[in-house]
């Protein structure tokens, strides 16, 4: 069994929970013991955010998983002003913001086109980013100190749909290797206030979207060859 399944990952699982579990279907369905099948993702989402994961089944498809992670990728993205976490999103501690400004929808807009095009920007402590040989988040949850240096990213386009203080809404498209968490820790300190993402969605990996993926629970109900693209 080989081929690109496209996943829509709920919130709560971990990418690489998204990873095994596939593993185990095709596993299962081939007779052979987990470890033996190949199964890899092309890009990692946070635990609290959803949306698309391009998975990659077989030998001859984990091989290309580079020509999938470079991709661009947009995202749905809701933010809360006036408070800041210390993961960047819902699951760290949340501390408010004292004496936080209340921005009016315009200086929010203003604010994000200074974030446009080629930016450098400081990766979040609770990633993925090898220190060491170490992940960051690892160290950042033992209390010791991460130091990541900045990085450009790009940011393509940032489009408010909605502002109703303390919730910003609104759909960014940006290069691989760009955190949303800091972009909305970045766009609050540009309007003099703290925030954290409150929901990340995925909807698309360069022309990919999350319309044409599957739930996890439907891989229960259906052969997962149902799914399988060929590219």
């Amino acid at each position: 069994m080989q081929g690109i399944l496209l996943v829509d990952k709920p919130a709560g699982w971990t990418s690489f929970d998204v990873v095994n579990y596939v593993r185990k279907i095709v596993a299962q369905a081939e007779g052979k013991k987990p470890k033996n099948v190949k199964v890899g993702h092309t890009g990692t989402l946070d635990p609290f955010a959803t949306g698309l994961l391009i998975l990659l089944i077989g030998k001859a498809y984990t091989r290309r998983a580079g020509e999938f992670s470079k991709l661009d990728k947009t995202y749905e993205v809701t933010m809360r002003l006036g408070e800041t976490s210390s993961t960047g999103d819902p699951e760290g501690t949340i501390t408010p913001v004292e004496n936080a400004s209340k921005p009016l929808l315009a200086e929010v807009k203003a604010a994000a086109k200074q974030f446009l095009g080629e930016i450098e920007q400081v990766p979040p402590a609770f990633s993925a980013i090898k220190i060491n040989g170490q992940r960051a988040y690892k160290l950042a949850r033992e209390g010791k100190e991460v130091v990541i240096e900045p990085r450009k990213v790009r940011v393509n386009s940032i489009e408010l749909t909605a502002y109703s203080y303390p919730e910003v809404k609104f759909i960014t498209d940006v290069s691989s290797g760009t955190y949303i968490r800091t972009l909305v820790e970045d766009l609050a300190r540009a309007v003099n206030t703290g925030a954290y993402t409150t929901e990340l969605r995925r909807t698309m990996i360069g022309v990919t979207g999350v319309a044409d993926a599957v739930g996890v629970q439907s891989l229960e109900r259906v052969s997962l060859t149902t799914f399988l693209k060929e590219a």
